[in-house]
């Protein structure tokens, strides 16, 4: 397995695993996987991975900003979705490390979640990379009319010390 830079021709892969996703019910709040440029503009241009073994995607992470602002420069939010397919273990794992890493190398201070309570790998793979839980968000939105939960974690890089 190698970790590697997002480019535009992993776009079906990526689409694949973030429809997967999406039909869990419990992954993001969207419920239909946007076109290219739409995808393309919400995610930060810096740190988009893929994790590729024997030429195919199990996996990717990306980061989108959660500001404007100038002062928030260092604050991103991660996206990690495997594909669901794959009886490998640790896709996760791996993609967490290496985009903590990149982020680090890119001065990010913050990283933060919104994570479904229901989704329980994904809240232990952001525990288990130094995520802290700061809170819950009840009600926040809804998805297939239904309201939905998050639980709000955040993990300060070592940058800041």
């Amino acid at each position: 397995m190698k970790i590697r830079s997002l480019q535009l021709a992993d776009w079906p892969s990526v689409r694949r695993i973030y429809q997967e996703g999406i039909e869990t019910g419990f992954a993001t709040f969207e419920t239909e996987v946007p076109d290219w440029e739409t995808w393309n503009a919400k995610f930060l241009p810096t740190c988009r991975l893929v994790l590729e073994h024997d030429y195919e995607i199990l996996g990717w992470a990306v980061l989108s900003p959660i500001s404007k602002r100038d002062v928030y420069r260092g604050v991103a939010e991660v996206t990690i979705y495997r594909d669901l397919n794959c009886p490998q273990k640790g896709i996760g794992s791996v993609l967490m490390a290496a985009l903590i890493e990149c982020s680090e190398k890119e001065n990010f201070w913050t990283l933060q979640s919104s994570i479904f309570p229901e989704n329980k790998p994904s809240l232990c793979l952001h525990e288990k990379f130094g995520f802290r839980v700061v809170g819950k968000r009840e009600r926040i939105a809804q998805r297939n009319g239904k309201w939905k939960d998050i639980i709000f974690m955040e993990r300060r890089s070592s940058i800041v010390d």
